[in-house]
């Protein structure tokens, strides 16, 4: 079985690239951008090997009408799965490893802002990156179920995130 989790690898930045390319073509005019977020975008911590993508749409309407072509990529239509106002998709390969999870929101989602700041916050405060690359190499080690263990440190550093985000930080 592959590890939980695993050491950076830069080609996610590639895969994320290639992801959104093909997505953008299959969203169609909706589209209005896409975002690689996630652990995987940040360099230098561990991950799982997914590479998470937040979308960007200006119509669920739209959105929904080009599932088949997003279905056609290999991914799986999922609703909401959980999140209310949320399109969620994955992608497995061949072997039924996961390899993609496509988040996406209409432009004036709170979400959107939730994900981008926690992401901008971790590439700009590298300790608090290592901080959380430590605490995931502890949960797989110790075998301690890896979202809930997770869960109180994502919530407090998303809050600071939120906060710097607000304060000015994500408008540059």
């Amino acid at each position: 079985m592959a590890p939980l989790v695993v050491p950076h690898d830069p080609e996610w930045a590639a895969a994320f690239v290639a992801g959104a390319r093909a997505l953008t073509g299959a969203m169609g005019e909706t589209c209005t951008a896409l975002h690689h977020i996630g652990s995987t975008a940040i360099p230098g911590i561990l991950a799982k090997p997914i590479i998470d993508i937040l979308g960007e749409v200006s119509s669920f309407e739209l959105l929904d009408g080009a599932t088949g072509r997003i279905e056609s990529l290999g991914y799986t239509a999922m609703g909401e799965f959980g999140i209310e106002g949320r399109r969620y998709f994955r992608k497995d390969d061949a072997e039924g490893r996961r390899t993609h999870h496509l988040h996406v929101f209409e432009a004036a989602s709170l979400h959107i802002d939730r994900h981008l700041a926690f992401r901008d916050y971790l590439l700009r405060r590298p300790a608090k990156a290592a901080e959380y690359s430590a605490l995931k190499a502890a949960l797989v080690a110790s075998g301690t179920p890896y979202q809930d263990g997770k869960n109180a440190f994502v919530k407090a550093a998303e809050a600071e995130a939120i906060n710097w985000w607000r304060g000015g930080a994500g408008c540059t």
